[in-house]
């Protein structure tokens, strides 16, 4: 018997890619055997709602055609539903299909894996009644991806490096409250960062060595440094050979608690709230073709 596929696909994720990319995702789930139906969404709003209908429609699994907003609006709803979903990345960053062994610029390749039929099962943050499927940045990085979100130039990554250069010009060490499954950590820091998995920004690993399946939250914390230090640090991010810098402490647990006045945390690329925050951990919440 066919499995059933509901092909979710954001059409304007990556400046429209999205759209580029669903008819060869389509035609290769078809050449398959599977039976596809296709949903195009057209606001934020759809992507949750269409989730929903796929779920109450007795579909098999569903394919969300996007980026890491897409990916963070489908999961709201996906969550704990016991509905496997794949992942065919087609936005700017593709933190989350990045951290789960999803083909970054191969959308055939991501469709085998949802043909294939593997899922795996991966941890979620959970923050202001939020699933989080990626990171949560507090300090610096939320800065960063501020101003990213609001240029319209230059496309993909190279957003985020001019914002960084531009917030370096201006920025101060800030202090934080940090409490991790009760430990509370007073300190200044460029910025704190909370994760389920490795990366954010498009790649920069700055949870390093996390694992999205652990049930465990991973968190980055960069202690006071110079403007040109930070500023070195970045390209580092991307290679993850940050890795043991002496301003740089990681920490892990299943409760973390940010608190810093005047900071706003984003969280997936987009903005979560002002902090304080409270973040835990959904172990295996959502279920993957991986």
């Amino acid at each position: 018997m066919s499995r059933h596929i509901a092909l979710v696909v954001n059409p304007t994720s990556g400046r429209g890619l999205g759209a580029r990319v669903a008819p060869v995702v389509r035609q290769r789930l078809k050449s398959a055997g599977l039976t596809v139906s296709e949903y195009a969404t057209t606001c934020a709003e759809d992507v949750g709602r269409i989730s929903a209908e796929v779920i109450a429609s007795g579909a098999d699994a569903v394919a969300l055609v996007g980026g890491d907003g897409t990916i963070h609006l489908g999961a709201q709803v996906l969550a704990k539903s016991g509905m496997p979903f794949g992942v065919i990345p087609a936005g700017t960053g593709n933190d989350f299909a990045r951290g789960v062994g999803i083909p970054m610029k191969d959308p055939a390749a991501a469709a085998d894996l949802i043909v294939a039929g593997r899922t795996r099962a991966v941890d979620l943050a959970v923050a202001k009644d939020e699933f989080i499927t990626t990171v949560v940045a507090g300090g610096f990085d939320s800065l960063v991806n501020k101003r990213a979100n609001a240029m319209t130039w230059p496309k993909g990554n190279s957003r985020y490096t001019l914002a960084t250069l531009a917030e370096l010009r201006t920025f101060k060490p800030l202090s934080y409250v940090i409490t991790v499954d009760g430990e509370v950590i007073e300190t200044e820091a460029m910025l704190v960062a909370v994760g389920t998995g490795p990366t954010y920004g498009g790649g920069l690993q700055i949870c390093a060595g996390a694992e999205i399946d652990d049930g465990l939250l991973d968190i980055t914390i960069i202690k006071p440094v110079s403007r040109l230090t930070l500023l070195q640090m970045f390209p580092k991010l991307a290679k993850g050979t940050h890795v043991g810098h002496p301003m740089l402490h990681t920490l892990r647990g299943s409760s973390v608690r940010l608190e810093s006045p005047t900071v706003t945390a984003y969280a997936d690329g987009e903005i979560l709230g002002e902090l304080p925050v409270d973040i835990g951990i959904a172990p295996g919440a959502l279920t993957v073709f991986a």
